[in-house]
């Protein structure tokens, strides 16, 4: 069977690929409602929130990179347009939320499904023997479990 660059075979890649480009999808999504989040939100609790929202979406920002490269690395192409990531994520756009624990509560939502996505590509990645990305998703399942932690303690 053939294998990629970095000695995985081609075919796993691929389907490996697929798993992470719609954890590309809805990362995208999520970032951008963290955006509109550290833009409008507003109320006694702007100078926390707007700090807290622009901490995660530097590091989703950083994860959308990495996400991507893997999928370059494993020899495919990512997600790069708007139409792809609205067609193929499970998070939705948030659109004029102006209340700030709801701004929290889609959030901690939106946090929720990209972990879920995380553990199903670690899954995947782990019986195709793609240590790269199972260490990848590791650390970002292990990010997400304190930030979701961190926000349904706020929302209590």
């Amino acid at each position: 069977m053939k294998t990629n660059d970095i000695g995985l075979r081609i075919k796993e890649s691929q389907a490996l690929s697929e798993k992470l480009n719609l954890l590309l999808a809805n990362y995208e999504i999520y970032y951008q409602n963290l955006r509109n989040f550290h833009w409008n939100v507003s109320g006694p609790n702007f100078f926390e929130l707007h700090a807290k929202f622009e901490e995660l979406y530097n590091e989703a920002n950083l994860a959308i990179d990495e996400t991507a490269e893997r999928i370059l690395t494993l020899g495919e192409r990512p997600y790069s347009s708007f139409q792809e990531y609205i067609d193929n994520a499970e998070i939705k756009e948030a659109k004029k939320v102006d209340d700030h624990k709801q701004m929290v509560e889609i959030i901690r939502e939106n946090l929720t499904t990209l972990l879920n996505l995380e553990r199903m590509v670690l899954e995947a990645a782990s019986e195709k023997g793609d240590e790269g990305t199972v260490t990848l998703m590791s650390d970002y399942i292990t990010s997400k479990e304190k930030v979701i932690w961190m926000l349904s303690a706020y929302l209590k």
